[in-house]
């Protein structure tokens, strides 16, 4: 065997471990913080802050006597409060804690007044949650809006003629059918829809002033802007930008059409020819079943091979406020909670199939995948990823962050903490069932397509 080969699927392995380390590590940090600041913040002292666990790597004391250190292995981090018995802070060090004085032992996790404990404990997920609203706020503000009327920003490139359309064209009509109007009922899609599938449809814009009929592509052609990690597109690896010519022989000038006949293939075999910077390729992929969620709510069984498309020009972008992009920040993880629940639900109601749950090796994969596919996508990834994390943590499990908040909701009905063989039952049960999940979700990882 030629080494050589080989360069390209280590290199490949090396980003996605990279990648999942990298943004595993980011929304860890984050999560610890958040239980650090506001610890501090509500008069609990922090001995420990540690990204990684194992041999420490590197380490310092601050001004308030905390150390913060770099362990060996990066899977995770914690926080050890004053009085914790472990890092996992699931225990109090009973002998340390009885010969404290009153005032060092309000500094603890188990002298601290339930309000301190209580927001402490749930800084953390609240921290992942902020994470995730301050990124897709960014992005907002970033990428910015379409512009409004709809202006060519670039030209995306296309196998065929040259056209007449520009960079800078403001659309007034496609095809003779003329552009909706912001408030006015109809959409750009619904446009789309009437055109012809022709390769070629005539356009009428403003340039500089004036009002030309141009020639253009058909708005929406089968073109990859975009390609699904763990999909069949990206198993055989194409790539974003690619264009599909045909489809089993049957040419095809629209996404619309490569959507129909994805699918009624009921998961069949399908030939491609594909267009990339000029090389016409040609490849062969089985569509697969996915659950996609609905913005009706619940989900939809379709055949999908992986590829997302979009105009056959990108839009020009105006600036998006300050005020707005926040908005849109809170709805956007708003929305990735709902959704999220929504699939738990139907995966525990047996609604869609158990394949929808990705484990840490599905997650290493998509880390590398988005990595791959441009930076604005692996920080997207970050911040869809750190809902998620968040989310989880306030599961009322033991031993997650959620399964505390019950406890200590416990403690201020009944007076008093659940006893500590109540807890360490629970504390067992929690364990076991975040094992169990766990091995549930490597399973799926390894097993389903």
């Amino acid at each position: 065997m030629d080494i050589t080969t080989l360069i390209p699927q280590f290199g490949s392995l090396f980003t996605t471990i990279l990648a999942f380390v990298v943004a595993l590590s980011v929304i860890v940090a984050i999560h610890e913080y958040g239980h650090y600041i506001v610890g501090r913040w509500s008069g609990i002292k922090a001995d420990v802050f540690s990204l990684g666990f194992g041999p420490v790597l590197f380490s310092k004391v601050d001004k308030y006597g905390t150390r913060w250190q770099f362990a060996l292995l990066p899977f995770g981090g914690y926080v050890k409060f004053m009085g914790d018995a472990n890092a996992a802070s699931a225990n109090t060090d009973k002998d340390a804690v009885q010969e404290m004085p009153p005032e060092m032992l309000r500094q603890t996790m188990h002298g601290a007044p339930l309000w301190a404990r209580a927001a402490t404990v749930a800084a953390g997920p609240v921290f992942n949650f902020i994470l995730s609203i301050v990124v897709f706020a960014g992005l907002m503000m970033f990428q910015g809006k379409v512009a409004d009327p709809l202006v060519v920003g670039e030209i995306s490139p296309l196998p065929g003629e040259e056209y007449g359309l520009q960079a800078g064209d403001q659309l007034v009509a496609i095809g003779g059918n003329l552009l909706p109007e912001t408030g006015q009922g109809g959409s750009l899609d619904d446009l789309i829809q009437s055109l012809p599938t022709d390769r070629n449809l005539p356009y009428t814009v403003q340039r500089d002033g004036r009002t030309l009929e141009v020639s253009g592509p058909y708005p929406m052609p089968p073109r990859a802007v975009n390609i699904s990690p763990q999909s069949a597109a990206y198993d055989i690896d194409m790539k974003q930008g690619d264009v599909i010519l045909s489809v089993d022989g049957q040419p095809i000038s629209a996404f619309s059409e490569l959507k129909d006949i994805v699918e009624t293939s009921n998961g069949r075999a399908l030939q491609l020819k594909v267009w990339r910077a000029g090389e016409v390729l040609d490849f062969a992929l089985a569509p697969r079943r996915v659950d996609e969620p609905q913005p009706e709510g619940g989900f939809k069984t379709s055949w999908r091979i992986g590829i997302s498309g979009g105009l056959a020009f990108e839009p020009a972008t105006e600036r998006l406020g300050f005020g707005a992009a926040v908005a849109g920040g809170f709805e956007r993880t708003g929305q990735v909670i709902e959704t999220s629940l929504s699939g738990l639900y139907h995966l525990v109601a047996g609604k869609i199939s158990s394949c929808n749950m990705t484990g840490p090796i599905g997650i290493a994969q998509v880390s590398g995948a988005m990595v791959r596919q441009g930076a604005d996508s692996f920080i997207l990834f970050i911040a869809f990823l750190s809902t998620a994390v968040g989310l989880l943590n306030l599961f009322p499990i033991p031993v997650l962050d959620g399964g505390h908040l019950v406890f200590y909701a416990y403690e201020a009905v009944a007076g008093k903490p659940p006893s500590d063989a109540v807890l360490r039952v629970l504390m067992t049960v929690g364990l076991t069932l975040i094992l169990a999940l766990m091995a549930f979700a490597i399973g799926t990882d390894l097993l389903c397509p």
